[in-house]
């Protein structure tokens, strides 16, 4: 496997990889189902073998509490692979489909093939979960595979750029280290599949170089997920809940919860469960808690005081900018048109919007961009068929926000403004395959003659009754 050599200029390295990694690719040698489950066993070796150093990483660069760090992304990774690997030979079997009766007699059938070498762009936010599982579905899938982890994390880039070279086809994986130039460089390249998860401004430039190539591309972005949450649930419970989904990795998580729509009476009664759920899981001084991490940069910290001002602090507001440190705060009073309900927060700032009725929650939500996620608690069977069917939302989950992504049956992904394309279990390997039509037709029999010219008035309505 190889890693960036830095004596050498970022495009020249890019281009001697992708071509290197492409003669790889045509060789065959990635195509056979043997070498990509090899892949994927040695995947989950490294993340089990390596754990706690890739823990450590995440700890030095997000402040990750270990157990953080394993559920969210070292075993969930695994999970992934582990899914994969018990029915890979059944998603890559071909499947046969019937032919209409004037091609018989014929043989149909759909093949997924590999695409050849394809690029993986990774953010910051969980740096070995969204590196390592897109990059599970591009091994599945039988493909070579560029790798380039965010400079953001420094420590897991480092981590994985020394760990991966240590388990994986060195001939056919490479690990590329290094910030806007080398990804730029990467993009100037002819891949056969460019995935990428980050923001939808950097999304845009992702697409425009791909565009050049016509490269098909998975953008896996972010935007405002909303909460709705209506009387008649049980408010102590949906409070954890939300506290739990939106300060998990101190609110820098791509589905995590970005604001709260509460209907009727239910933002004063919601106010004291969420205060109470934030002391719960993090105590009374969360700078303290060994399980509340810190924001990434000075940048994004900056970013995210300037919305403190932006509502009545119920819980948190207390913030540090030598430590990267916001308490996690829950604001109330928001005006939908305040500066934090324009953008995605990003972190741990959780306005609460008091609306009407449902009427005017799904107005609120079908006005905006559609979100990565729609998160809703209520007891209502009409609100839940009315949410689902009026909305529309990468993913739609009533009663537990972020779990959709533990679900690997589940296809995760946006949709508009949050993204195209999917991943996660089979569809990973959709995303990395090419579907190709197959039919075969013997020679031995030639009734298509019939559809041959001249045509007749007996050829004429003998191919209207058959077609």
């Amino acid at each position: 496997m190889d890693t960036i050599d830095t004596t050498r200029a970022p495009g020249t390295e890019a281009a001697a990889t992708v071509a290197r990694l492409r003669t790889v690719f045509a060789s065959g040698r990635t195509r056979s189902v043997a070498w990509r489950r090899a892949q994927l066993w040695s995947l989950r070796t490294l993340l089990t073998e390596h754990a706690q150093e890739l823990g450590e990483a995440l700890r030095a660069d997000l402040g990750k509490s270990p157990t953080e760090a394993f559920t969210t992304e070292i075993g969930f990774t695994v999970n992934e692979i582990e899914h994969t690997l018990a029915r890979l030979h059944g998603w890559l079997r071909p499947r046969r489909t019937g032919v209409p009766l004037a091609l018989a007699p014929a043989r149909a059938r759909v093949i997924r093939e590999p695409l050849g070498t394809v690029l993986i762009i990774s953010p910051w936010n969980y740096p070995v979960q969204l590196a390592l599982a897109p990059l599970v579905g591009a091994l599945a899938a039988g493909n070579c595979a560029v790798v380039k982890p965010s400079e953001l994390a420094p420590a897991t880039s480092a981590a994985l750029a020394r760990l991966l070279p240590l388990h994986l086809d060195p001939q056919a994986v490479a690990v590329v280290e290094g910030g806007v130039p080398e990804t730029t460089a990467l993009l100037e390249q002819r891949f056969d599949h460019i995935f990428y998860t980050g923001n939808g401004t950097v999304g845009r430039i992702v697409m425009a170089a791909a565009a050049r190539h016509l490269t098909p591309l998975t953008l896996e972005l972010g935007g405002k997920s909303p909460v709705v949450v209506e009387p008649g649930t049980d408010l102590a419970t949906a409070a954890r809940r939300i506290v739990w989904g939106k300060f998990m990795n101190t609110g820098q998580t791509c589905v995590a919860p970005d604001y709260v729509l509460a209907v009727g009476e239910t933002a004063t009664a919601l106010e004291p469960h969420l205060a109470s759920a934030v002391r719960e899981m993090y105590g009374d001084d969360p700078a303290t808690s060994p399980h509340y991490g810190r924001i990434v940069s000075t940048r994004h910290f900056d970013r995210l005081v300037g919305f403190l001002k932006d509502g009545r602090t119920v819980v948190g507001g207390d913030h540090d900018r030598d430590s990267r440190y916001i308490a996690p705060t829950v604001l109330a009073d928001v005006d939908p048109g305040a500066p934090v309900m324009n953008e995605e927060i990003f972190g741990p700032v959780l306005p609460v919007v008091a609306v009407p009725d449902l009427d005017t929650a799904i107005s609120f939500i079908n006005d905006r961009d559609k979100p990565l996620a729609l998160y809703a608690f209520t007891a209502s069977a009409d609100s839940k068929r009315r949410l689902t069917a009026q909305t529309s939302s990468g993913a739609l989950a009533f009663g537990v926000p972020n779990a959709h992504l533990t679900v690997p049956g589940l296809p995760f992904g946006g949709v508009g403004e949050s993204g195209f394309g999917r991943y996660h279990g089979e569809h990973s390997i959709d995303t990395f395959s090419h579907t190709k039509a197959v039919l075969d037709k013997p020679l031995f029999a030639d009734p298509l003659r019939i559809a041959y010219p001249p045509f007749t008035t007996w050829k004429d309505r003998l191919l209207r009754l058959l077609l």
